[in-house]
């Protein structure tokens, strides 16, 4: 097995704890596993706005690592802030997804820095504020702000008429779109071909470290892509049961239970072997 050199993160309930925040156990295996050599990488649906309070708290912004955000659309160094990489959906296919979901009752939002902006008020949008602390603005022409070019678009909504949607637009869509929920009730629009695990490869690219070196860990469908293509592709105990499915190894604590820790002190920087083959095999 080749040892690992880069370790990928999701960060809501994998990395983060219920309470949004990462203890002090998990900080420190973290930061141990960078001493050793490991590049760390946040992977999040997150915009970079939302990611950078938790690349600090972790010290990123004093060694080499890179944030995956909005699910894959942008790559920004930890270090240098720096964007590195960036891909924004088409605009036709955007309003497509846009008219298609107004059509049918869904509000709509799109993110841009530090701002959420929401086609209308939404008991969901608020829940997304507490979650990522980004301020809601609601934008009276959105069809105009989602025409001029927008990274990814999410729908939020009750997840027994949420589905029926997304049926809908894989339909009109096709191939012109990535489409998966984060969450149950957050339906995301993408570019086509674009996902955390094209991006993930991207950084393996970029940093010349091969696949099989490659750990990823998350919980949700938006986590398929990376735990499929990583070498070790893990699933968190407290995930969607889909991932746990195709996942090489599922954790044996959760996130509010240091589930990240335990599995770096276990497996990467002691001597549990991890498991031979990767998940997409």
């Amino acid at each position: 097995m080749m040892p690992i050199r880069i370790l990928a993160l999701d960060l809501d309930d994998t990395l983060l704890r219920s309470d949004l925040t990462i203890s002090f156990r998990t900080r420190n295996a973290i930061k141990r596993a960078e001493s050793a050599g490991i590049v760390v990488v946040l992977a999040s649906g997150r915009v970079p706005a939302a990611l950078e309070q938790f690349s600090r708290l972790l010290g990123m912004h004093k060694r080499p690592g890179y944030l995956i955000c909005n699910n894959g659309t942008m790559i920004q160094e930890s270090h240098t802030s720096s964007l590195v990489y960036e891909i924004k959906i088409p605009s036709e296919t955007a309003l497509i997804a846009y008219d298609l979901a107004t059509a049918e009752g869904f509000p709509v939002q799109v993110y841009e820095n530090d701002v959420m902006y929401i086609s209308r008020f939404n008991e969901f949008a608020d829940y997304d504020q507490k979650l990522t602390g980004l301020r809601q603005v609601v934008v009276e022409n959105f069809r105009a702000m989602v025409a001029a070019g927008v990274y990814k678009l999410l729908i939020p909504g009750d997840p027994m008429i949420l589905k029926p949607l997304e049926t809908l637009l894989k339909i009109y869509l096709g191939n012109d779109a990535t489409l998966f929920t984060s969450k149950p009730y957050f339906l995301e629009v993408l570019p086509p071909a674009t996902d955390k695990g094209k991006a993930l490869a991207w950084v393996a690219k970029k940093a010349g470290i091969p696949r099989e070196a490659v750990l990823a860990i998350g919980d949700s469908m938006n986590d398929e892509a990376m735990i499929r293509w990583a070498g070790v592709g893990v699933a968190m105990v407290n995930g969607d049961e889909r991932i746990k499915n195709i996942a090489a190894m599922v954790t044996d604590k959760s996130n509010d239970d240091d589930g990240i820790a335990d599995l770096i002190e276990r497996y990467i920087l002691g001597k549990e072997p991890l498991p031979v083959g990767a998940a997409y095999e």
